[in-house]
């Protein structure tokens, strides 16, 4: 009975690790002008990164408050703090679901540009 456990673990940690690769595989394949991220991406951050992500944030932001009398001595909070918190934040709430971090900032700076757009556009039928 002893094995059914480590069975199930080395199975978990098996598939977990199979299709984390297949996920970053795929990443690669998504930089390209204008691809969207697959619903294996999306599923495979919102199931992996995500949680490890706010982990990190809530661990990072327990690290920056017990560091920042050194880094208060230092001159560079502000540096700790987008390194310890802010990064795993944007990472874990504020990033697309699916998309690398190069995708999002394209996605974002798309969206801009569409508002943009559309401010122009209203803007010169009113007038």
């Amino acid at each position: 009975m002893k094995r059914a456990p480590r069975l199930v673990v080395t199975t978990a940690l098996a598939s977990a690790l199979t299709f984390s690769l297949a996920t970053f595989a795929q990443a690669r394949d998504l930089e390209l002008e204008g691809a969207r991220p697959s619903p294996l991406a999306m599923v495979g951050d919102a199931v992996l990164v995500r949680p490890v992500m706010t982990v990190a944030t809530v661990g990072g932001l327990a690290l920056y408050v017990v560091t920042l009398p050194f880094s208060l001595l230092g001159g560079n909070p502000g540096e700790a703090a987008e390194t310890l918190v802010a990064a795993p934040a944007q990472t874990a709430f504020v990033r697309c679901l699916g998309c690398t971090p190069q995708q999002h900032q394209r996605l974002q700076a798309e969206k801009r540009s569409e508002d943009a757009n559309r401010r122009a556009v209203a803007l010169s039928e009113s007038n």
